[in-house]
């Protein structure tokens, strides 16, 4: 499912915070850098993006999402970032319950936001359609 263009700006950001939030630890399992440098090629980075983070690398800091709208699109981002490539490997998904989680909502969401995205294709939907949706969901399940 291809992103389009302001969603991938909001899904570039997203990412960048996700980067920032592994990096506040002092040490980091060598399987989530893995998993952050094939996020950062499947989003095809620009140069200046690249720029960006080297530029800040000591400086990026986690920034908690505010509202929950905000939590939302943050953990919907990061799961479509995620299947991207049509793969979901077993480090993507421990890395996106630990953030589902640190945004305070249940570790089975997951599991809900990958088969929505997986299966809005063979649905007719498109990625702003199947946002839409998981907002609603979230929001009426209180998740």
């Amino acid at each position: 499912m291809k992103l389009e263009k302001e969603e991938l700006k909001s899904v570039k950001k997203s990412f960048l915070n996700i980067l920032a939030l592994f990096m506040q630890n002092e040490k980091i399992d060598r399987k989530f850098v893995a998993c952050l440098l094939k996020w950062s090629a499947q989003l095809n980075l620009s140069d200046e993006d690249l720029l960006y983070i080297e530029n800040n690398f000591d400086h990026l800091e986690y920034k908690e999402p505010k509202s929950r709208l905000d939590k939302i699109d943050s953990i919907y981002h990061l799961v479509h970032m995620i299947y991207l490539d049509n793969v979901v490997e077993d480090i993507e998904l421990e890395v996106a319950t630990i953030y589902a989680v640190k945004l305070g909502f249940n570790a089975s969401v997951v599991g809900e936001l990958f088969k929505a995205i997986a299966t809005a294709p063979y649905d007719g939907k498109n990625t702003t359609e199947v946002h839409s949706e998981i907002k609603e969901f979230l929001e009426l399940n209180n998740m």
